[in-house]
């Protein structure tokens, strides 16, 4: 028989397969137990002792192995012939499309404004040592998207988009670690996943797809209320159904499709700070140790919600052992954001904590005419920021314990952030929407966590790209545009995702719909290859 049963061991147990076997024998009656694996490890820091759930399957009686329930995807060329789908966007969304594209037979044209991952690594270091900014290479723009230096985290809590077994497995099958098929919050790693990325690329050109970089999209093509293809930055119009994944910091294309009466909606999304702890700090509070936490431990993380005047203040992309990066896509901006390497062994852990805001809680950004009103919002404080920051790419920041009191900092502790710090009030230049919440939820996570509140910590601005400030609409079974045939708005930047799983699966949705709409129609010649 196959059966899975949960085991709660110390974590030292749980990291020795050894002592874990044994703990099993003593569980199974004698002789019945034939072969067992982990499916499933999590951690438990609730009580004063830390507990992992290990939940295992177990072949027993006539069954002998427990059979593997990872099974690695084939894919079979697709020719110049077949038809074509058009995907803006070289993120989890696009190329998470383009692989399902070949899956049904169809030929994926993947278009990235940015450059390939390796190139792109080398823009983000002169970032940090010169200071120099390219708009189109960055921590948002380039291949594998803002989530590709990053911390690679791999679970989503919303179930509606569908299993996320496929693209864990997919990852998994381009060089991921298998242990991301096992973990309660996967992650893969700014040290791992570009190499996961260009493996992906590699899928997809190999079996018939194209991917070409420092292509930006101008224009969609449309004919009679339908999306036929794009138009691109060096004059080519290439045709085909049409998948929108450009991420949450293309404001170019939100100006380009409205200027083209494309409709477009203003969303809520999350605007705040990044807080960075000493990762010892959290590991006290998360582990209730008072020295260096077990090395059979991960670095521990936390999650903090509630509301306070009647909107959300939560933490945001935890990012354990990681480090603070600046995260603008376009001159006179400053944002910041968190990564972190596989082994998350860095000295501090950082987290966004932010506010969330909703179309109208900024009149005097609204104008009736457009749906850019958290938009501007968001433009205008990233300037601000920069100001602050003497137009630099420093971040401005004040220990935490100033920031609830009100008051500048004297000084700044040490912090991951390479560019420097400099000694501003953050609570004074974030609005007092936003700023008066948040010192009311850190006081409130204070309560819930003993060590939470900490003048070793530093809140560090701007955490301002949690998500996008604009929805393009959609069908919601077809996944088309509301009003355009043939255009797939996908991920997060077309408001559907927030993260790398859900946005990979939501390119995936788009390609399943666009497969069945071509298999209905029957008609598969209009859409062919490249026009010069």
């Amino acid at each position: 028989m196959i059966e899975d049963i949960t085991l709660r061991v110390s974590p030292d147990i749980a990291a020795d397969k050894e002592k874990l076997a044994q703990v099993l024998v003593r569980t199974v009656k004698t002789g019945q137990l034939n072969d067992w694996r982990i499916v499933r490890k999590s951690v438990d820091a609730r009580g004063k002792a830390v507990i992992i759930n290990v939940t295992l399957r177990l072949a027993t009686g006539s069954d002998k192995v427990v059979p593997s329930d990872y099974k690695e995807t084939e894919f079979k060329p697709v020719g110049a012939s077949a038809p074509q789908v058009i995907i803006v966007g070289a993120g989890p969304a696009g190329l998470f499309a383009a692989l399902k594209a070949i899956q049904v037979g169809l030929r994926p044209i993947v278009l990235e404004r940015g450059k390939d991952v390796d190139s792109r690594r080398l823009d983000l270091a002169n970032i940090s040592r010169e200071q120099k900014l390219d708009e189109n290479s960055n921590y948002c723009f380039g291949e594998g998207g803002a989530g590709a230096y990053s911390d690679g985290k791999l679970y989503t809590r919303s179930k509606k988009r569908g299993d996320n077994k496929e693209v864990l497995q997919l990852l998994v099958q381009h060089g991921a670690s298998r242990e991301i098929l096992i973990e309660s919050h996967p992650h893969i790693g700014s040290d791992k996943l570009p190499i996961v990325i260009k493996n992906i690329r590699a899928t997809i050109e190999k079996n018939g797809g194209k991917v070409y970089f420092n292509t930006r999209m101008t224009r969609v093509l449309l004919e009679a209320g339908v999306a036929v293809g794009v138009e691109t930055s060096d004059g080519r119009q290439l045709f085909g159904p049409v998948i929108l994944a450009t991420g949450h910091s293309a404001r170019d294309v939100y100006r380009q499709l409205y200027n083209d009466n494309v409709r477009l909606e203003a969303k809520g999304f999350a605007m705040g700070v990044r807080l960075e702890h000493p990762q010892e700090e959290v590991d006290r509070m998360q582990y209730h140790c008072k020295r260096k936490r077990s090395e059979a431990l991960p670095p521990a993380e936390y999650r903090f919600v509630t509301q306070i005047d009647g909107r959300g203040v939560y933490s945001f992309c935890m990012c354990p052992g990681g480090v603070v990066v600046p995260s603008a896509s376009g001159v006179n901006e400053s944002l910041v954001n968190g990564m972190s390497a596989s082994a998350r062994a860095g000295r501090w852990a950082n987290s966004g904590m932010v506010v969330e805001i909703r179309p109208g809680d900024f009149p005097e950004y609204a104008n009736d005419e457009d749906p850019f009103e958290l938009l501007r919002l968001q433009e205008d404080y990233e300037k601000r920021f920069y100001e602050a920051a003497e137009s630099s790419l420093r971040a401005p920041a004040q220990r935490m314990t100033d920031f609830v009191a009100g008051r500048l900092s004297d000084s700044l502790v040490r912090s991951s952030y390479a560019p420097g710090l400099i000694s501003k009030r953050v609570d004074e230049l974030l609005p007092p929407f936003i700023a008066s919440r948040l010192k009311k939820g850190f006081e409130s996570f204070a309560k819930q966590r003993k060590g939470f509140m900490s003048e070793q910590a530093t809140v560090i601005g701007l955490e301002s790209r949690t998500s996008s400030p604009i929805r393009i609409p959609r069908d919601p079974v077809t996944l088309e545009h509301t009003d355009i045939k043939g255009l797939y708005p996908a991920g997060e930047g077309a408001g559907y995702a927030g993260g790398i799983i859900s946005a990979a699966l939501d390119g995936i949705r788009c390609v399943e719909s666009i497969s069945k709409r071509l298999s209905e129609a029957n008609n598969l010649s209009q859409f062919c290859e490249t026009k010069e």
